[in-house]
């Protein structure tokens, strides 16, 4: 029987992470990733008592593509999701996918100890990860 690797979801996250203001608009979000080519962006707190938020592509196209809104004149905070769920970076990856699964979500923040957001985890890394060593594991993709 074969020894099952611990693959951490800091091991395979994609860094650094990609941070924008909550009252910046979606138009310059949209922007933002297609320079950057990532598919979410974590939206910083108002503060060290709040929780950090995630736009993603998707929450662009339902809320404000398919919904006729004008990129240009909705905000961030609008549409993002807040709170998000989040996975410390020392997690396993099998207990990452296990709580992506749970509540139906495609990626998830990585925090360090303090909460801050270090990273992006999706489920499609974790679960083509899941079996491989750290080391021959290929670079993440967003």
């Amino acid at each position: 029987m074969t020894e099952e690797k611990h693959v951490r979801v800091g091991d395979i996250m994609t860094q650094p992470i990609q941070i924008i203001g909550a009252k910046q608009t979606v138009l310059e979000a949209m922007t933002l990733m297609r320079e950057l080519g990532v598919s979410s962006l974590a939206v910083e707190r108002r503060d060290e008592t709040d929780e950090f938020g995630l736009l993603t592509v998707t929450d662009v196209a339902r809320d404000v593509i398919a919904g006729g809104r004008a990129p240009d004149r909705v905000n961030v905070y609008e549409v993002m999701s807040k709170p998000v769920i989040t996975l410390p970076v020392n997690m396993t990856v099998k207990n990452g996918v296990k709580l992506l699964v749970r509540f139906g979500l495609s990626r998830a923040l990585v925090v360090d100890g303090r909460r801050v957001p270090v990273g992006i985890v999706t489920l499609r890394d974790m679960v083509l990860r899941h079996a491989v060593a750290p080391a021959e594991a290929p670079v993440a993709e967003t």
